[in-house]
């Protein structure tokens, strides 16, 4: 009995396969490259129409009749019979995806119809429609056709040659019989085609097909149908200790048992696997030079014979490889690959401690071998190479590599081994094993293919993890370190106010000693004024009765008497020195003030600085280079002269793509503006004096978003580039959406020019935030000072209160509802967390808060002044608060617009709003457009100029 793996995942019954998808976006190109054409080159299509028509009108009209019936009974009975031979196969999964794809098809094509007769450009409906013979126009799309192709195309016909031919031959019979009969033209039948077909592949992807894949019984049939006696098949994901452990993009592998001999290693590749991953190596092909493989348009025979060439190449070198035995298909979707049992266990799977000096040197080895026959693997990861039992490197998945392979890949082959093994034991060691076994030249002339383009997507997303890991790391240092400077910066205020506090108390003390010396000096010179007083009235009478004792007794109370009234003149003194000196220190304590103000601000900014350097010092010692880095470093003590400057790997830049896509649709959103519109009119009836006051103030308009910008940056930016790229978000709304592009910009910008990315994103969040208040606020004052300006009080209009209660309404619903409460929540708590503290470091410095205020202010009024200008240049005479609001309204449905600077929104929104305001309709679309082409369309050249020079000075 037949054993399988339990735990073999169930196939899901439907896939979704990116060739449909490719395929529905072929569809679609070839339908607006068919209408195109038929729209702008209008006389090749007339002239291409006539040649055909004269060509099948020359035809015999009994031919002409004949292949009519033919293909009318024919169309209706193969897709019958092909569905008959489905069922009777019980494949009718298939037949019910047709009959999906058919009523889909009708659908598209009834609608194509309306389009046509209502809507479309004349030039079209000229090329899908004629005159019928019976009278009236034919149908722009074969109402039966388009369905009949979407039914045989999602069926599957194509697949199978004989029913491929009977297709083809009755669509060729039916197109020949309807244009020989003048019932369609040829860019009908195109159109119908390209309908049918289209609408298949996208029924097919968004459905999913039914799923081919093999099992693991079908697996066992095919080992028996080459020779084979197998008794099971066990998923290689289900081996323990990690052996085989393989990428699901890679084909699912088996471990076969069985009845006679060693156990089997398969590998099953089937169309599913072999396109996951196919956008990115479309996208590899197209980016990067001619080094990709190009597996991505193989078939899966092509696969086959490659990996089996691979696998007797390696070989054939003398590397260690799995021997391959046998190869077979398993039904039309899939192939294996049979090889010899290798056990063993990948490098990513075995432990630091096993990763051996000589098991280095082994895996190098390996290499030396394939690169001596150019064999290129192109994927050597911790997954392809295996150890076995006995310590052997083996080199597994082969499948991606090349035979004669040139310098540029072998020498990726070395830069991708190094990276492998330096995510495992270090670049010192890696490189120390690779140039004992190829030399240090070989090592050192890799070193310009050791970057991340040209590594696996396993090493990538390994160093990507990596870096944020270390990222990590240094912010946790810089946390560190300021919460450390912070509680030194605590400590030592404590300190400070500790020592304040004693010298006051000290101050006190001292205070109370002098006032109690004072008191009793001035106690002593009133007891000794007192005393000198009587020994002069005693000295008085004794006088007259004994003269002879007047000279002792006078001596001796002049003596007192000069003891008292020196104290007295003493303190007289010392109370007029303390007064003068009080003044003088009164007068001198506002220059100390005013210095020790000076002062402080200095030690102040002196600590911020010296905080910031405690900082950078911190970042700088928690920085770690990187692997890449490492590696190099390592290969430069060996070869100092070695060249390290990257290749260019890249075709084409995303950069240089991104400016072509803006380029292109910058044209297009142009033209499409221009088509339609009366310029002589406009150039005739425009009044240039009010033309140029709208150019002075679109360009004020640049000046004034750099200043609102700059004011909720603390940190000291260039005004002068700040402007510079507020010219530049000019042209980058051409390809984003006015509320994405300019906000993405202003962040790169201010993150070269050296604000943390953090604040960069909180700066700009803050500046939007107060702008979408500010414009609120605006928008309601106006609104309701327009509603009010002709009334005789200041009541609100109809229009504002109407205006209030639906927002009040809005807001009680998203109150109400959990869901929408939680978003809304989520989504303010998430804007705050990070604007909030940014916020509060601008109130801090008023005059950065000023210039943001006065930038916002300033920018809406420069732009309401330029419509005002247009407006006047046509004739009109609102009111700049109609005015305003017109604006603010209008900006604000091109902010939520999709649409690249809100084109086409803007414009319907400005006219309609114009022409309620009283302007007629001719002269509001005729301001609108002057408006558009002032503040929108004529930044985009200098725009484009500022962009480009901005990056090239790695300023965004």
């Amino acid at each position: 009995m037949d054993r399988v793996s339990g735990d073999e995942p169930l196939l899901p019954a439907r896939v979704h396969r990116p060739s449909d998808l490719v395929r529905l976006f072929l569809g679609i190109l070839g339908l607006a490259l068919v209408l195109a054409l038929a729209a702008f080159a209008h006389s090749t299509t007339a002239g291409l129409e006539k040649d055909i028509g004269d060509s099948t009108g020359k035809a015999p009209q009994l031919l002409a009749d004949f292949a009519g019936l033919t293909a009318n009974i024919a169309v209706f009975i193969v897709p019958v019979a092909f569905a008959m031979e489905r069922l009777i196969k019980r494949d009718g999964l298939r037949i019910a995806d047709g009959v999906l794809a058919a009523v889909l098809a009708h659908g598209v094509s009834l609608a194509t119809d309306l389009w046509v007769a209502r809507a479309a450009p004349e030039t079209i409906s000229d090329a899908l429609t004629r005159a019928a013979p019976s009278g009236g126009v034919t149908d722009p799309v074969h109402g039966y056709l388009a369905p009949v192709i979407a039914y045989m195309t999602a069926v599957g016909m194509s697949r199978r040659p004989r029913w491929r031919v009977a297709m083809w031959a009755v669509l060729l019979l039916d197109a020949f019989a309807v244009l020989v009969g003048g019932y369609t033209t040829p860019f009908s039948i195109a159109v119908t085609v390209l309908i049918g077909w289209t609408v298949a592949y996208g029924t097919l992807y968004a459905v999913g097909s039914p799923n081919v894949r093999p099992t693991g019984q079908n697996l066992l049939a095919g080992l028996r149908r080459v020779g084979f006696k197998p008794v099971t098949a066990l998923r290689s994901e289900d081996v323990p200790d990690g052996e085989h452990a393989s990428h699901h993009d890679r084909g699912r592998r088996y471990i076969v048992t069985l009845e006679d001999g060693p156990p089997l290693d398969v590998t099953v590749v089937d169309r599913e696997q072999q396109a996951q991953g196919f956008f990115y190596r479309v996208w590899q092909r197209l980016a990067l030079r001619g080094f990709t493989q190009r597996r991505s348009l193989q078939s899966l025979r092509q696969a086959l014979e490659q990996e089996a060439l691979l696998a007797y190449a390696a070989i054939a070198a003398g590397a260690n490889a799995p021997k391959l035995i046998a190869t077979s298909e398993l039904g039309p979707d899939a192939v294996m690959l049979v090889y010899e049992h290798i056990g063993g266990r990948t490098l990513d799977a075995l432990p630091d401690e096993e990763i051996t000096d000589e098991l280095l040197a082994g895996a190098w080895k390996q290499l030396k071998f394939l690169q001596s026959r150019r064999i290129a693997h192109r994927r050597l990861d911790g997954d392809a190479l295996l150890v076995d039992r006995s310590g052997n490197v083996v080199l597994t998945d082969l499948s991606g590599g090349e035979i004669a392979a040139g310098d540029l890949v072998l020498r990726m082959d070395i830069a991708q081994l190094l990276t492998t093994l330096g995510l495992r034991v270090g670049a010192e060691r890696s490189v120390a094993a690779a140039v004992d076994m190829l030399g240090p030249d070989a090592i050192a002339d890799s070193l310009p293919l050791l970057q991340p383009l040209a590594l696996t997507r396993i090493s990538r997303a390994t160093l990507r993890q990596l870096a944020r890991e270390r990222s990590q790391r240094e912010r946790e240092a810089v946390l560190e370190a300021s919460h450390a400077r912070k509680a030194a910066k605590e400590a030592k205020a404590a300190e400070e106010a500790e020592e304040a506090e004693e010298k006051a108390r000290a101050a006190e003390a001292a205070e109370a000693v002098a006032a109690g010396e004072t008191e009793g000096a001035a106690r002593a010179v009133e007891e000794a004024g007192a005393a000198g007083a009587d020994q002069v009235t005693g000295s008085v009478e004794a006088a007259d009765e004994a003269r002879s004792g007047a000279t002792a007794g006078s001596a001796q109370t002049v003596s007192m008497a000069k003891t008292g009234g020196g104290a007295t003149a003493s303190s007289a003194v010392k109370a007029g020195n303390g007064t003068g000196n009080g003044t003088r220190t009164g007068s001198g304590a506002d220059g100390d003030a005013e210095a020790g103000g000076g002062s402080d601000r200095k030690a102040a900014r002196a600590e911020r600085q010296a905080e910031k350097r405690a900082l950078d010092e911190a970042a700088e010692d928690a920085r770690e280079e990187d692997l890449l880095s490492q590696i190099r470093q390592q290969v430069l003590l060996i070869r100092p002269q070695a060249a390290i400057e990257p290749v260019r790997l890249e075709r084409i830049k995303p950069r240089t793509l991104f400016t072509f896509m803006a380029g292109t649709l910058a044209a297009y959103f142009l033209l499409s503006q221009l088509t339609n519109t009366p310029i002589g009119d406009i150039v005739s009836n425009a009044n240039w004096v009010w033309v140029a006051v709208a150019v002075f103030f679109s360009a004020l308009t640049q000046v004034a978003a750099a200043l609102s910008l700059l004011g909720f940056v603390p940190e000291k930016v260039s005004f002068r580039r700040t402007v510079v790229a507020q010219v530049a978000s000019s042209f980058v709304k051409l390809v984003a959406p006015a509320a994405v592009g300019g906000v993405a910009l202003n962040t790169r910008f201010l993150q070269r020019a050296g604000v943390r990315p953090g604040l960069a994103v909180a700066s700009v969040g803050a500046s939007q935030l107060f702008g979408m208040v500010c414009h609120i606020l605006l928008l309601l004052s106006f609104g309701y000072v327009t509603g009010t300006e002709r009334a005789s009080s200041l009541s609100p209009s109809r229009t504002v209160i109407g205006g209030l209660l639906t927002a009040a309404v809005l807001v009680l619903v998203v109150t109400a509802v959990p869901f929408l409460r939680k978003f809304v929540v989520t989504r303010v708590r998430s804007l705050f967390a990070g604007v909030v503290p940014r916020m509060l470091d601008v109130l801090q410095r008023p005059q950065k808060l000023a210039t943001g205020i006065g930038g916002m202010l300033l920018l809406t009024a420069a732009n309401v002044m330029c419509l005002d200008a247009a407006t006047r240049a046509f004739g009109g005479d609102l009111s700049y608060a109609s005015t305003a609001v017109v604006f603010l309204t209008a900006n604000a449905i091109g902010s939520a617009a999709p649409t690249p600077g809100g084109v086409g929104a803007v414009e319907i929104a400005l006219t309609s709003a114009l022409t309620l305001a009283g302007m007629p309709a001719d002269a509001a679309l005729s301001a609108v457009l002057v408006f558009r082409l002032m503040v929108f369309w004529l930044p985009v050249i200098p725009g484009w100029i500022s962009f480009t020079y901005l990056t090239r000075k790695g300023a965004i």
